[in-house]
């Protein structure tokens, strides 16, 4: 049995903390120190976070039609790679103050793809970058009828040009490790897809 880590948040005594920069995100810099696995404590440590918050990303999927929803857009993080800068992604977006992570998934799913789905399920939730970033992912597969789907969507006062794409399973789970789904999302989301396909299709074959 894998046991819990043996410090909590109670084991750290944060010093101080200076705002770097703010605006949409924010960085700070954090003085702290913890307990040591040795005994005793570390000492003064100065750590700089990139603070983001929460976020939800959501695979789409059709098990009537055997088709995942894709979604195409530009990234600014991606602009060296091979590729391009325009990737293939789960739809995705931030979390608000107030908003539970499948009312954000959802709202996401209609403003990204234009898409309601039948059906939610929760994947997991997973922290992105912890050596320096506070943000929380929450995964979500959403089951819909993809038969007539597609389409550029996305909201104009956001600057958002957003493709839908409707693959058949069997072509993305070829092109899964080679390198076409460049975000750790999209990799988890899809995998859980390609473990989940089959039971989702027995259970959701009639919608």
């Amino acid at each position: 049995m894998i046991k819990k880590p043996q410090f909590t948040s109670g084991d750290v005594e944060v010093l101080g903390r200076e705002i770097l920069y703010k605006r949409f995100f924010r960085v700070e810099r954090i003085s702290l120190r913890h307990k040591l696995f040795r005994g005793g404590w570390s000492q003064e440590i100065g750590r700089e976070i990139f603070l983001r918050g929460s976020a939800v990303a959501v695979v789409v999927y059709d098990p009537v039609h055997d088709l995942i929803g894709m979604i195409e857009q530009f990234r600014i993080g991606a602009m060296d790679e091979s590729n391009g800068p325009w990737c293939y992604e789960v739809v995705a977006g931030m979390v608000e103050e107030g908003e539970t992570p499948e009312a954000v998934a959802r709202r996401e799913l209609l403003e990204e793809a234009n898409i309601v789905p039948y059906y939610m399920e929760f994947i997991c939730d997973f922290l992105s970058s912890p050596g320096g970033s506070d943000e929380k992912l929450f995964l979500f597969c959403g089951l819909s009828d993809l038969s007539q789907a597609g389409g550029v969507h996305g909201l104009p006062d956001e600057n958002e040009d957003i493709r839908l794409h409707c693959f058949a399973a069997e072509e993305v789970f070829a092109e899964l490790l080679n390198g076409r789904f460049n975000n750790a999302a999209a990799l988890i989301c899809l995998q859980w897809l390609q473990m989940n396909r089959e039971r989702l299709q027995k259970a959701h074959r009639t919608q």
